[in-house]
Parts: C-alpha cells; sequence; structure tokens
C-alpha cells in the first residue's frame, strides 16, 4: 500500500496550488494522510477527487466548513498499522513521550504544524513523521512531503522528498 504524507498546505494562502510532484504523488498514491492547515475547503475536495482515499485532520488554520468536515484527530488502521494523524503536537523537546503517551493505541503518528520534517521514534515504537510543507518551507532549505509503503502489517520505505524552488 502507497502512501502520501502532506501538511501545512496553506493553498491559497502561500501557493496558488500544490507543486505538480505532489498531484502525481497523491494519484499514485493508495492512501493520502493530510496532517491539517488546508485554509481552504476547496483544496480538501480537489485532493478527495484525485485521491484514492484521504485520511485529514484539521489544523489551527482551517476553520468553517474544513471542521465541520475533518475531525481534530483521524485514525485508521492500513493492514494492520495503526494511524494517528494530528496537527499539532507541541514543542519538540519531550515530543516522543508526550505522542507516546497521547497516542498509546497508533503505531504511527502523522503530525504537522512547524513544517519542520520530522521521523522519529518513541521508546513505546511509536513512529513519529511531520512531512514538513510542500508550499512553505519557511526556514527549512526545502519545501518538501513523503511517502512511505505498508507491507506486511510494518511501515517502511518512507521517504522525505525535497521540492525544487518555486519560480
Amino acid at each position: 500500500m502507497r502512501l502520501t504524507l502532506i501538511s501545512d498546505t496553506h493553498v491559497p494562502k502561500r501557493a496558488r496550488d500544490l507543486p505538480p510532484a505532489v498531484w502525481a504523488a497523491i494519484e499514485e498514491a493508495d492512501v493520502v494522510l493530510h496532517a491539517g492547515d488546508w485554509v481552504d475547503v476547496t483544496l480538501l475536495d480537489r485532493i478527495e477527487d484525485r485521491a484514492t482515499r484521504l485520511i485529514g485532520c484539521y489544523g489551527n488554520n482551517d476553520f468553517g466548513d474544513l471542521r465541520r468536515r475533518l475531525p481534530e484527530i483521524a485514525r485508521a488502521e492500513l493492514e494492520g498499522v495503526r494511524f494517528a494523524v494530528v496537527h499539532e503536537t507541541g514543542s519538540a523537546d519531550g515530543r516522543e513521550r508526550r505522542c507516546a503517551e497521547r497516542f498509546p493505541d497508533a503505531d504511527v503518528l502523522v503530525f504537522g504544524h512547524s513544517h519542520i520534517p520530522w521521523d522519529t521514534t518513541a521508546e513505546t515504537g511509536l513512529r513519529l513523521l511531520n512531512p514538513g510543507s510542500p508550499t512553505d518551507r519557511r526556514r527549512q532549505p526545502y519545501a518538501t512531503y513523503m511517502t512511505a509503503e505498508v507491507t506486511a502489517g510494518s511501515l517502511t520505505d518512507v521517504t522525505l522528498h525535497r521540492l525544487p524552488p518555486r519560480p
């Protein structure tokens, strides 16, 4: 099962659209996980139209229809791997411990908010993934997103993709 992980898309505030590579990854994926800060419901509609399956939550910049249509925390089991998707996890200091306590029933936590890519594992085995932002790199050298696979009940091939600078 092929996954595309994105967050903090901020369309149309930070970019008019997602980069072509991200649209291609969305269309190739079996499941897209979006960790919030969509900003406009139009992007949710467009991703729903192009994704085979979408699992997403709202972020701190999402209001109105986005909050009505999306949960604060999304959960799904994909081929035996339990996922939770949330926008904000707080400070980087102590994140693994806090998230392991908050999400004891998850194997993988996908989160956003910071726009900073993150890939760590808590002592409990919880894998924490932040794909960064494909549209607003902030102080990061690149805009980013992630892909991964679920194979035989395990998360595999987690890859951080760097996007070229916008023209």
